[in-house]
Parts: C-alpha cells; sequence; structure tokens
C-alpha cells in the first residue's frame, strides 16, 4: 500500500487529491522500482496543475511532481547498471508526488549516500536549471554582476547561491518579505514593488550588468533588456506573470518576439536567450547528468544550503499549492514522502 497525489482535473489546488493504491508498482524490464524520500514542489507544478505547461500533454488523472530523490527499491529484469538500496534521483516532469514509482534504469542519476533528501531534492530542478544557466548559457568571469529576479524563490535562490560560490556579484529582486533571505545568499536586494528595478540597477551597477535571469515575463524581459551593460546576455527561463495575470498571452508573444528575433537584430553587442531544463535534457542528456552530480557532491562536501521554506507531507499538497499560487514561499517547499 502506498499513496501518491493525482491531479483529477486541470485547475486550481483543489482539484489535487490523495490516492492509495492496495499495492505496490511492480518495475518492467529495464526498470527499477524507486521508493521516494522527497519530491520537490513549485511554480512549474502549478503551471501543469492548469493546464498551461507545453511540455506536458498528458490528460488528468495523472501523478503530479517535477521531481523527485529516493532509493532503489527493486531491479527490474535486464538492470544492472544500479544496485538496491543506492540514492537516485529524476526529473520526470510529471509523477513525482508519489511514494513509490518505476522508473526507466538509463534515466536515473546516482547521487551520493548520506545527504538529506530536501537538500538533495533541491539540486535536481531548481539548482541545475541556476547551475546551467550561469555556466551554460552564458560565460562569467568573477567579479561580474548578475541581476536575478524573483531572487526569494527556488531558483532565484539558488542562483544566489550558486552566483556567490563562483565569485560573481549578486543583485536578486523581491518582496520586502524575502528580503532577509535574498540578503543572506550575499546579494544586494532591490524591492521591486516600492522600487525602480531599472533605477536600483543603473545605482548599483553603473553601466548595466553582465546577465540577467529573469522567469516573469515578456514586460519583465524588456526592461531586463536595457539593464545589460554592453556584451551582457539575458537569459528568460519562464513567464511567471501570464499565470498569475498580470500578464496576457498577446505580450508574452509580443517579449518572445523582442528575445528570440528583434533584439539579436540590434547593433548594441547585447544578446538574449531562452532557458527550458526539459528541452536541455532532451538535446544534451550527458550535460544533465554531470551537472546534477555535480552539485550533489557540491551539496555533499557542505559548499550548498538551499534555502527550504517548509518540509510537508503529500497530505499537505492542496494547501503547498495555494501558497505556491500566491507566491509568497521564501525557498523551496519539499514533500517529506515518507510521512
Amino acid at each position: 500500500m502506498y499513496k501518491r497525489v493525482e491531479l483529477s482535473a486541470l485547475g486550481g489546488p483543489e482539484v489535487l487529491r490523495i490516492v492509495t493504491e492496495a499495492s505496490l508498482p511492480e518495475p518492467a524490464p529495464g526498470q527499477v522500482r524507486v521508493r521516494v524520500l522527497s519530491a520537490g514542489t513549485g511554480f512549474t507544478d502549478t503551471i501543469i496543475r492548469q493546464g498551461q505547461y507545453p511540455g506536458v500533454k498528458d490528460k488528468p488523472p495523472f501523478t503530479l511532481g517535477y521531481d523527485w530523490f529516493g532509493v532503489v527499491d527493486k531491479l527490474g529484469a535486464g538492470v544492472s547498471s544500479v544496485e538496491l538500496g543506492q540514492c537516485v534521483a529524476d526529473m520526470p516532469v510529471i509523477g513525482g508526488y508519489s511514494q513509490y514509482l518505476c522508473v526507466a534504469a538509463d534515466q536515473l542519476v546516482a547521487a551520493p549516500s548520506g545527504l538529506d533528501p530536501a537538500e538533495a531534492v533541491c539540486m535536481i530542478l531548481s539548482y541545475t536549471t541556476a547551475y546551467q544557466m550561469l555556466t551554460r548559457e552564458v560565460h562569467l568571469q568573477r567579479g561580474q554582476r548578475c541581476l536575478v529576479h524573483a531572487a526569494g524563490g527556488a531558483v532565484g535562490s539558488a542562483l544566489l547561491e550558486l552566483g556567490a560560490l563562483l565569485g560573481l556579484e549578486m543583485i536578486g529582486t523581491g518582496s520586502q518579505a524575502k528580503k532577509a533571505l535574498i540578503e543572506g545568499f550575499g546579494a544586494q536586494f532591490i524591492d521591486y514593488r516600492n522600487e525602480s528595478v531599472s533605477e536600483r540597477v543603473a545605482q548599483l551597477a553603473p553601466g548595466g550588468v553582465d546577465a540577467v535571469f529573469d522567469t516573469l515575463g515578456g514586460q519583465s524581459w524588456s526592461m531586463s533588456y536595457h539593464c545589460l551593460r554592453k556584451g551582457g546576455r539575458l537569459v528568460a527561463f519562464g513567464a511567471l506573470q501570464l499565470t498569475t495575470g498580470q500578464e496576457t498571452v498577446p505580450q508574452l508573444l509580443l517579449g518572445f518576439s523582442k528575445l528570440l528575433l528583434l533584439w539579436r537584430l540590434l547593433p548594441d553587442g547585447k544578446s538574449s536567450s531562452f532557458y527550458n531544463i526539459q528541452t536541455r535534457r532532451k538535446r544534451y542528456p550527458k550535460d544533465f547528468k554531470e551537472d546534477l552530480s555535480a552539485l550533489f557532491q557540491l551539496l555533499a562536501d557542505g559548499k550548498l544550503h538551499p534555502a527550504i521554506a517548509e518540509r510537508a507531507s503529500l497530505d499537505d499538497i492542496v494547501e503547498i499549492h495555494r501558497r505556491l499560487d500566491s507566491g509568497d514561499i521564501a525557498g523551496k517547499v519539499v514533500l517529506d514522502c515518507t510521512r
């Protein structure tokens, strides 16, 4: 017997429900069964729940959950690449909100033993997104300046910590409620609700920043682009304001046209791109495994300290999604799937 969270229909948090299965799933040949220790929650899960995530075509009912961390519980026929009891992780996009699941063995990323499961799951979506944007999307030198929007969130705080580890000077936007978290990672704080972000950036980084990481949407991307110095790069990686109702689809599409076409034609020395972790993983699966493995090792070495807002249980999922929708979570809420 085990529990999982099922998305019964597309909609608000109320469409999530706990399902109790009478028997454990059995791995097919080439698969392993995993006992899930922790699953991440985040803004991307809410987009999938609402039916706005382009990478998920599945129709409800299905199990939600973008990433998970666990231990191998049973081997399917023909599996020799992993061992029973080994710590492993994956980023399936859906399926992670469960106490047990079966997955293809070749999808797994091995992890060192002894990691805190809640901290470990933060490395998968949030920290790998941040790490790849900082090291593969841009090429930065120690001392250069970066602007991070929504810096108090799971990916934003990961960008701040990794940026500091790389010797970068980080500037983070957020609400007053997240000021302490942002400054706790050594970043300079901008209160986007009560200050002009562009004016504050001009004060903190005369001439502009070297990189901007913007998950907000088309309207914000225009402002972010103008915060760059010559030679700087804007990396967009989300459209938060579309799902919160602060931006319309036409506004977002206009933002994409600027990001991926118009700005590339301007002779201003700046550049822009859009990053999606799942798209990049499909194209460069070896990079994903290498980067996540590197992050697990940094965590094991005590060099990373992810901002965990709460360790909740599967039974708390409706309330967690209500809080995710409101945007008031500082850091990441992690599900302890053993409870």
